[in-house]
């Protein structure tokens, strides 16, 4: 702790900058509004930080205040103990209290610094720790959902895998990361050969099939909540593009 690096704060209460002050570590602010105030913080709490109203204390007074606490040792007799020395019992007491006053918040604050160093930010650590899992109604596709409604999710796709014609609640956005594929646009007659970095929205309702040219890997995005319907079954997806 640095005791001897003292610090005076003011508002209009004095309340609210003893407040925040005391949420940073090694701080130990006290309002004083009167000279017994300032002796017993600096006497029983070992205060380090002053802190005083502007609406509550007029000139004279406040310079009084400060003078009382800067010129007051730890420990030493104040009005809280009727002005003559501690029993050895609460000097023992009061000693003990640096130390132990020291740790306050420290632990929380190296915990929350490791967490920061093993983590980044909040999206990015759920996609961390959740698991890819098969899609059992499209063969050869796994996904990890990364955040719910409206839903993110990473998925891959092997090489040959063919998406059969469906549709889903909500319109999609797709980014590709890895690999290419085509996709079929059923309702609006359209396709699209998408590869890395390559962008598509399909929106709600729309019919589409994907075939996949080599391992891919996407993120995608729907609007809401996740969710498929299929509009053919995988025989006939695979005799469609054969036909192509």
């Amino acid at each position: 702790m640095l005791q001897e690096i003292r610090g005076l704060v003011a508002c209009g209460t004095g309340v609210g900058v003893s407040i925040f002050a005391n949420k940073f570590p090694s701080v130990y602010s006290s309002t004083c509004i009167s000279p017994d105030d300032a002796k017993n913080s600096r006497s029983i709490n070992n205060s380090n930080v002053l802190a005083v109203s502007g609406t509550a204390t007029d000139k004279e007074t406040g310079i009084k205040i400060l003078e009382t606490w800067l010129n007051t040792p730890f420990k030493s007799p104040c009005p809280a103990s009727d002005n003559v020395p501690w029993p050895t019992e609460i000097d023992n007491f009061l000693e003990g209290s640096i130390e132990e006053m020291s740790k306050i918040g420290v632990t929380v604050i190296e915990d929350h610094l490791k967490k920061e160093e093993s983590e980044s930010c909040a999206i990015c650590n759920l996609a961390k720790n959740r698991e890819f899992e098969p899609v059992d109604i499209m063969p050869g596709a796994c996904m990890k959902i990364v955040r719910e409604s409206p839903t993110s999710a990473i998925v891959r796709f092997e090489a040959g895998s063919v998406e059969p014609a469906h549709h889903h609640t909500f319109g999609h956005d797709v980014v590709v990361m890895k690999g290419s594929k085509k996709v079929w646009n059923l309702s609006k007659k359209e396709s699209y050969d998408l590869g890395v970095g390559d962008f598509l929205f399909t929106p709600a309702g729309d019919v589409h099939r994907v075939k996949y040219f080599e391992d891919t890997e996407f993120f995608i995005r729907w609007d809401g909540h996740w969710d498929i319907f299929l509009d053919e079954d995988l025989n006939a997806a695979k005799d469609a593009i054969a036909k192509e």
